[in-house]
């Protein structure tokens, strides 16, 4: 299906695309989810993962490998193919699942299942919420993002100074602030499918970017809620 046809539609037909242009969207973000989850699990029960977590040029490579393919996906979505966009998506989802595998080595493997079912749920209600509210929302997807440079720059003061309670305060801001962004960002895919002045591979970017909103949300309340392993 192209959406980005102009063809105008009633009102009804333009309901229609915009349910069916989200749901591709949803579709792609849980393949990619699932495929995080399965690289991360495989990688986590073979050796590999201790040669990762033993190397950190390895490991910070591969960080930076994942921060590459992101500026590649954003800045060629708009004009490559949709194959071409789907194998990028598919390679950062998958690279990032062997960079989580490292996680099995920090955190139990019940409390991370338990983090993420948490995640799904507030991921659910809170995406739900941009999907129905009609409330304009761009006030706060702007302070959220403003509150996620701050937290980008204490995290990298805290990486310095190991305070426990910087480190607790930034993991609650990092939830509330995802947890934002996620209704924000899916409120501006609603708005832009019913535009319909988006590309074609505008369901995998917004894919993407409700992905990183659910794995980043994951990733901070797995160090609120995560049991270490002894």
């Amino acid at each position: 299906m192209n959406y980005a046809s102009r063809t105008p539609v009633t009102r009804p037909q333009a309901t229609g695309l915009v349910s069916d242009a989200l749901w591709v969207t949803y579709r792609w973000m849980t393949v990619g989810l699932a495929l995080t989850g399965v690289v991360a699990m495989l990688v986590a029960s073979s050796g590999l993962v201790l040669t990762i977590a033993q190397n950190p040029i390895l490991f910070y490579g591969m960080f930076f490998a994942q921060l590459g393919l992101v500026v590649a996906f954003s800045a060629s979505a708009h004009r490559v193919s949709s194959a071409a966009a789907a194998m990028m998506f598919l390679a950062y989802a998958g690279l990032t699942g062997v960079t989580f595998s490292t996680l099995f080595l920090i955190y139990t493997k019940a409390s991370i299942a338990s983090t993420f079912f948490i995640t799904a749920g507030a991921f659910g209600g809170l995406s739900a919420v941009g999907l129905v509210t009609k409330r304009d929302l761009s006030g706060v997807g702007r302070f959220a993002i403003f509150a996620l440079f701050g937290i980008i720059i204490a995290s990298v003061v805290n990486f310095f100074v190991l305070s426990s309670g910087l480190h607790f305060l930034l993991s609650i801001a990092g939830v509330l602030v995802f947890g934002a962004l996620t209704a924000y960002d899916t409120q501006k895919l609603r708005n832009l499918f019913a535009s319909g002045e988006v590309h074609g591979n505008m369901a995998l970017v917004g894919a993407l970017t409700l992905y990183l909103d659910f794995v980043n949300m994951f990733l901070f309340l797995l160090r609120l809620f995560g049991s270490r392993r002894e």
